[in-house]
């Protein structure tokens, strides 16, 4: 089975993200994508502005309808989430040597070296590095990357949370996750929009 994990704090998950997993899906012929929200993320500073449990659930709603996005606690629980624990765990219910494929932004791959066990993480997986406006990177000997370069990421995150803060409180997120986060009253939103 092609797998690829598609990890990220998804603080919320959004429609771009949906966009790059479609998209690899399509090129790559991938039969899986894990999301995988990260439960505590060593390398954001400070708190994720949702708790995981509502951030689980928001990419709950936003894998449903489409048969090759999964949900994953393969992150869950209060010590750090390190990528490398999460491969070693997809890659022990995948036959041997099969490709595992690992979906990254560009301003991420860019910090790969900064990674715990970055040298066997490179080793373990082939990246497919999607655009990000401004953001370059080198690519680590022995890393196998497959550029989506034609996909320009511009959604951030963060973006969509100011975008839920403000008066108007629309942001390009999928209809379910929108209401769920009005229903929870998430990023400074109201039930009432």
């Amino acid at each position: 089975m092609k797998t690829a994990i598609f990890g990220g704090t998804f603080d919320p998950i959004h429609n771009g993200h949906l966009r790059i997993a479609s998209a690899a899906v399509t090129r790559w012929g991938l039969e899986r994508v894990l999301f995988v929200p990260a439960g505590k993320p060593p390398h954001k500073l400070g708190a994720t502005a949702a708790d995981y449990e509502h951030r689980f659930r928001m990419v709950e709603l936003a894998c449903m309808g489409n048969p090759e996005f999964e949900a994953s606690r393969l992150e869950a629980g209060a010590e750090y989430s390190y990528s490398i624990e999460t491969i070693g765990k997809v890659r022990a219910s995948l036959a041997a040597g099969e490709t595992l494929y690992f979906l990254i932004g560009a301003d991420a791959f860019a910090e790969i070296r900064s990674w715990k066990r970055w040298r066997d993480i490179v080793d373990s997986v082939e990246f497919l590095v999607v655009s990000r406006p401004g953001h370059r990177y080198e690519t680590p000997p022995g890393a196998r990357i497959q550029s989506m370069e034609d996909m320009n990421l511009r959604y951030s995150s963060s973006g969509i949370r100011r975008d839920l803060a403000s008066s108007e409180g629309t942001a390009d997120v999928p209809a379910a996750v929108m209401a769920y986060i009005r229903a929870n009253k998430l990023y400074g939103g109201s039930a009432d929009k």
